[in-house]
Parts: C-alpha cells; structure tokens; sequence
C-alpha cells in the first residue's frame, strides 16, 4: 500500500509550500509528498522539491487535461457562472482551472494507492496517519467543522438543495476540500459522466460559484453515495477534537507547535490569507498576521529569518492617509 501527502502549488505560493514541506518533514517525516502543479509557474516550486528526498513533483499535461475537461464538461451545465465569470474577467476557460488538478490524485496513474491531500497554506503540527486508518470505514476522511457552514460549500438560496441531498448527509458529510483523504480510483468513469449527467439535469444550481472546486467534490462524493467520516464528529464527545483554521483566535503559539485548550492540532489552515501576505512578510515586510510565529518557524526551518524593522503593522488594516493621497495621484 503506498500510501502519501498530495499538495497544489505553484510560484505564487511558494513560500507556504515551504512551510508546509518542513512542517510534515520535521512532525510526519516519514510521509512521502507529492507537489501537484498548479499551472507552468512552477522554476522555484520544482527547484525546491529537487532538493528534497521522499517529495517529488506531479507536471502532466494529459492528466491535467482529462480533469480540466471534465471539470469544463461540469460547469458548462450550470446556467450563469461561465457567463458570469467571464464577466468579472476570469480569462480561463472556467474560474480557477489549475484547482482542477487535484483531482488527478484520484486518477488510475496517480502514485498514491491512498492519500491526503492538504492546501499548501497547511502546516503540519503531527502525523496525519489516523485519517489513514479511518479510510478502512470510509471513502473519504476529514477533519474539519465546514459542517456549521454550508453557505460555502453548496448554494443555500437554491430549492433544489435539500431534493438532491438529504438533510442528514447535509448536515454531516459536508468537508473543505483543504484537507480530505481517500484512494485514487474512487470515481469511476460512470460516476463522473453521472455527476454531468445529473448536474444537467436541473441539479447544477446548487453548486456554489465561489469555491467552485470545493463544490464540485463535495457533490462528486455525494451524488455518488461515497461515505465520509469527520474525526471531529467522532472525537467531539471525547474532547479529542481542534479546530484548524486560523479563523480560530484562542489558539496557543508554542515552540513551532499550535494548540486548542491544550490539546496539540494535527494541522493549521492559513485559510483566507492572500498569497501576497506571505510573500511581503517573507520579502521582510513586517506584517502581522494570525499565527505568523508559527508560520515563520517552519517557513525558516533551515534559513535565516528575515531581519523585521520597527513595530509589526497589522496585514488588513486600511491604508494610511498619505498612501491613499499617493495613489490617487498615481505615485503608489
């Protein structure tokens, strides 16, 4: 059974693909990586995973180009959200196409019979081999609480919601595509031509435009009666189970590590922190943000940390008075 991490990444977001690679070299060692590339961008992304054993880099037109297609094939079945994204000037084909490419770890040729896959703004705080394990009573394993929040999984507004899925898968099956394990081979070719098939049958409403890729999966995994299993439900009553995202304020920063009421977090999601944040901190700009610590320990595993001038100004605090006067005079 070979059994491994999945990451999407590109030059964009090098810094955090970084972070995550020490994280898991340092708190889940002996885990092979496998980086999936995002899009062409990828001359610093390829020249790190060349200096590192047990990760290795996924670039594969054909792959890519079989989920790109189907993926097109799916929103082409949904009545406004090509026009719209258009629109609002995405250039691509459909919105962000290169997400798309996760998709090859469930593919026949990927290298993982098992595996995780984790966004690059991850860090890794323990082995994630109990999601695993759990892969022996379920399709799909995660570990989140996206469950309180549909709003972005699916399209609440739409009626046809609670006719194609059931309250209860609803209410418990819902995941952040962020982190989730399964096995490459789970959607078969029926079952991909059935998630299009029902999909332009009426059912292309309720996916939700936003997080494209988020919404798609969880409806692959739905319509397609795959079982999931969320450790949080399971270690909720037994007081075993964190949070993850940094959406969380009372975690506690210590040595590297990330905890909630003591208990040490299996892995933290920098969710909804641009790329630019990390790349101006990293270029010795000194912003703040949650859990930076924690980020710049890993990301400076084996560097030296930029040298920080002055006092940390906050990363989404308004522009001051004189940078609004400059740029609406052009200088800035």
């Amino acid at each position: 059974m070979t059994r491994g991490i999945y990451t999407l990444a590109n030059d964009v977001v090098y810094d955090q693909l970084v972070a995550l690679l020490n994280s898991i070299q340092q708190n889940s060692g002996h885990t092979p990586v496998c980086v999936i590339a995002y899009n062409d961008d990828i001359e610093k992304v390829a020249a790190e995973v060349a200096k590192r054993d047990q990760v290795s880099l996924l670039n594969d037109p054909t792959l890519f180009k079989f989920w790109e297609d189907f993926s097109l094939r799916v929103w082409q079945t949904h009545p406004t959200a090509i026009q719209q994204w258009k629109a609002s000037g995405v250039k691509t084909q459909f919105y962000r196409v290169g997400e798309n490419h996760r998709y090859v770890s469930f593919d026949q040729a990927a290298p993982f019979e098992e595996f995780i896959y984790l966004d690059a703004d991850t860090l890794v705080m323990q082995p994630l081999d109990f999601m695993f394990e759990r892969l022996t009573q379920a399709d799909v394993v995660v570990y989140d609480f996206q469950f309180k929040d549909l709003s972005h999984i699916f399209n609440v507004s739409s009626d046809k919601l609670t006719t194609v899925f059931s309250e209860e898968r609803l209410q418990r099956d819902i995941f952040c595509s962020g982190c989730y394990a399964s096995r490459r081979g789970l959607f078969s070719a029926a079952e991909l031509d059935h998630v299009v098939e029902t999909l332009a049958q009426g059912n292309a409403d309720v996916l939700y435009m936003g997080a494209p890729n988020q919404s798609l999966l969880n409806y692959m995994v739905q319509i397609n009666h795959h079982s999931v299993h969320n450790m949080a439900l399971e270690w909720r009553p037994q007081g075993k189970a964190t949070g993850n995202a940094i959406s969380s304020k009372h975690f506690e920063e210590k040595d590297g590590f990330v905890y909630d009421q003591g208990n040490l977090l299996s892995y933290l999601h920098f969710i909804g922190l641009s790329s630019r944040v990390f790349r101006r901190v990293c270029n010795g700009e000194n912003l703040d943000f949650p859990y930076r610590q924690t980020f710049l320990h890993y990301r400076y595993l084996h560097e030296p940390m930029p040298e920080f001038q002055g006092k940390a100004q906050d990363y989404n605090q308004p522009p001051s008075l004189k940078t609004r006067l400059l740029k609406k005079i052009g200088l800035a």
